[in-house]
């Protein structure tokens, strides 16, 4: 754990020895203020013996303690499920300490229970989804790492992971856990110049990547010294190229190694819980990524915290397609091992993802508000287009069973039956659990995502630097709009920002920047200081960047960006990434950048549209076209855009200074692949700038010119 939380909780641990102490302490918990609720009169009258749970359970999700005993400010906010004490371990199970011992006891619990699972076969076809166990697993597991120990790669290398989901991974993964090696996920999306940086940074030693990611790693192999061996997964033994001896590299088969491991088999080295698990370098949208340096003690803490109020089991199934390098994705799979469930990879093509779901049917389905926001427009286009009857008994269901979610009832079953169990079919008919993470979701597709799916709909916030969940909303909850509670292993403050006018006495609710401390934060950026001191404190509190707002019963909502924030020429601020996600429900758009700057008074957009949407409106308005591209130059299209965006715009309660004037429409995605998106597919702001530095010109020309 980071220095300032360790010397923070020696110190409160130490103040607890004391009987003065404990005596304050106890006054504390009969005491604990309901978040949201500041008149301290309320809270004596609960008396000593009432519980902070039992309280809380009536009033809210958090309790906001003083954030130092000695001062009596009443700021930092824990979850009601632990307020107390900080979650550090799994309750049930505090022995597991890291991820070696999370998975040691996942293999002895779950040993012939189906773990991971593919339908990709070894020359290349598709089928069913084949499955290897947790034993199995476990002694793939082993195999690895005492083939990487046989060929002497010391205690505590680096090894990087340059290839997408599968089950090779997860299992390097635990081979580095258990052997006491450090991984380094390297996405294959970032482009060579970042991956050589990475590589050289955290001084990676093996590399294990897929033939396709193997020709990138040789385009660039004298410029990476530190590497001494590269493991091919998938890849063929006759076929490996050889490489100069000068190099110092030797490239084997995942196959071979996993050979000369098992036939070698090497006791486990189990690192400690303060040792460093792995080295997560943040792609970020801007500069150099950085490498968060994460120990087995941040990644348990986050996950057990997390799983009080979420929790999985062995029949669940779970599609793996969000990219493993990010911790959303990892995080997921440490809390899938811990309960047994099985864990089926995608295709690895996003394009076939939606037939890998009808072949898997999970049970929990993680996305990203993108892909939530693209079912979303799919869905209400499709109603829209059936027209008549279907879409006035889909609209008919849809309100009924709002209303009956809204009153705490359960809605009418016929409902499922006539119309939204054929939405559900859509990933697979079985989902129980969805998670929202990477960007917000907005209400309004929460609720819809509820209504026509069903199941816990549960939307959370997490940072790489928080090994993940920072607040996640709880089970039950039907307030939208917020990301819930704080993760019991962790507690939250909001800083004021008055640059931003966002005070922590703001009323009727508390703003600031979000600020988190406890077992969670990470160890800082791998060699760089100066960064690290940026953003954790003297305190031990992480400063996220982000704006954050109480809402009633200790909810936290995200409502602004400290960086991502820019002022028009009139000086009105402008956070564009809530604007986008505003005009992201509209039909006509896949994807969007809004820009605007000092030098200019109003915003303008880039719209990546919908091919199909477009088209149907074309042809509903009799307008003929050569190709495409054309029709994204018709000015009849842009204004068409533009109409939907004003609409949409106008029922979320844009200010005035907030609605684009004008808009190009292009038919290019915004990908990771062309530099415009992050891992988490956020847009890269810089680049998107960059990139489309001629249309925005032209817009705002135009906009001048229609209005000297």
């Amino acid at each position: 754990m980071n220095e300032a939380w360790a010397r923070h909780n020696k110190e409160e641990r130490h103040a607890m020895d004391s009987s003065a102490a404990r005596r304050r302490l106890r006054a504390i918990s009969g005491h604990l203020r309901p978040a949201g609720d500041r008149d301290c009169d309320r809270y004596s009258q609960l008396g000593t013996n009432a519980t902070a749970c039992e309280f809380v359970s009536e009033q809210g999700y958090s309790v906001v303690l003083p954030e130092k005993l000695q001062t009596g400010k009443w700021n930092v906010y824990r979850s009601a499920r632990s307020p107390l004490k900080l979650v550090t371990r799994f309750p049930e199970h505090p022995d597991i300490g890291t991820l070696h011992d999370n998975f040691e006891y996942a293999v002895e619990t779950f040993r012939d229970y189906k773990y991971l699972g593919t339908r990709v076969r070894v020359d290349g076809t598709v089928g069913e989804y084949k499955w290897m166990t947790y034993g199995e697993a476990g002694t793939s597991r082993s195999a690895i790492g005492s083939g990487l120990v046989y060929r002497g790669i010391p205690k505590g290398a680096c090894v990087g992971l340059y290839f997408i989901n599968r089950p090779e991974w997860i299992i390097v993964d635990h081979a580095c856990s258990a052997y006491s090696y450090i991984s380094v996920p390297l996405y294959d999306t970032l482009g060579p110049d970042a991956v050589q940086y990475i590589v050289n940074h955290a001084a990676v030693q093996v590399i294990f990547c897929v033939p396709q990611t193997l020709s990138i790693l040789l385009s660039f192999l004298s410029q990476i010294h530190c590497v001494r061996l590269i493991v091919v997964v998938g890849g063929i033994d006759d076929n490996m190229p050889s490489v100069p001896s000068t190099t110092g590299v030797e490239i084997i088969t995942y196959s071979k190694l996993h050979n000369q491991g098992h036939s070698n088999l090497q006791p486990f080295r189990p690192p400690k819980p303060e040792d460093v698990a792995t080295l997560c370098y943040t792609s970020g949208t801007t500069g150099t990524p950085k490498g968060a340096v994460l120990t087995h003690e941040n990644l348990i803490a986050n996950v057990a915290g997390a799983s009080l109020s979420t929790k999985f089991c062995p029949s669940d199934v779970y599609i793996s397609y969000l990219p493993l390098a990010h911790i959303y994705e990892r995080a997921n799979q440490i809390s899938l091992a811990h309960f047994g469930a099985a864990v089926g990879f995608y295709q690895g093509d996003n394009l076939k993802l939606m037939d890998d779901i009808a072949a898997l049917r999970p049970t929990i389905f993680a996305s990203v508000p993108r892909l939530y926001n693209r079912i979303y427009a799919g869905i209400v286009n499709a109603v829209k287009t059936s027209g008549g009857l279907r879409e006035r008994l889909f609209n008919a269901a849809y309100n009924a069973k709002k209303r009956a979610i809204a009153n705490g009832k359960n809605p009418y079953p016929m409902w499922d039956k006539l119309v939204f169990n054929k939405i559900k079919e859509k990933l697979g008919g079985r989902v129980r659990i969805m998670t929202s993470g990477a960007s917000p979701l907005s209400s309004d597709v929460m609720d819809f995502l509820r209504i026509c799916f069903g199941g816990m709909i549960l939307e959370g916030y997490g940072m790489t630097e928080t090994a993940c969940v920072i607040s996640a909303m709880d089970e039950g909850d039907l307030l939208t709009g917020h990301v819930g509670s704080p993760n019991p292993a962790c507690e939250i403050k909001l800083v004021d920002v008055p640059e931003m006018s966002y005070t922590s006495d703001d009323q009727p609710y508390p703003r600031g920047e979000i600020c988190v401390r406890g077992p969670i934060i990470f160890q800082g950026y791998y060699k760089d200081d100066v960064q690290t001191k940026e953003v954790i404190d003297e305190n031990g509190w992480l400063h996220t960047g982000d704006i954050g707002m109480w809402l009633p019963g200790g909810r936290l909502k995200i409502i602004d960006r400290k960086k991502n924030i820019f002022k028009l020429a009139q000086g009105e601020y402008i956070a564009p990434e809530k604007i986008e996600n505003v005009y992201a429900k509209c039909n006509f758009i896949s994807q969007c950048f809004v820009y605007g700057d000092s030098l200019n008074s109003c915003l303008v957009a880039i719209v990546s549209v919908e091919p199909d949407v477009l088209k149907a409106w074309a042809a509903s308005e009799g307008i003929k076209y050569e190709d495409l591209r054309e029709l994204c130059a018709d000015s009849r299209a842009k204004a068409a855009v533009l109409a939907e965006m004003d609409d949409v715009g106008k029922q979320a309660q844009l200010r005035g200074f907030e609605f684009a004037k004008a808009v190009t429409l292009t038919l290019e995605p915004f990908t990771l692949e062309n530099g415009l998106l992050t891992p988490t597919f956020k847009v890269k702001r810089p680049q998107a700038k960059a990139y489309f530095a001629k249309e925005i010109a032209d817009m705002y020309a135009k906009l001048s010119a229609s209005n000297p």
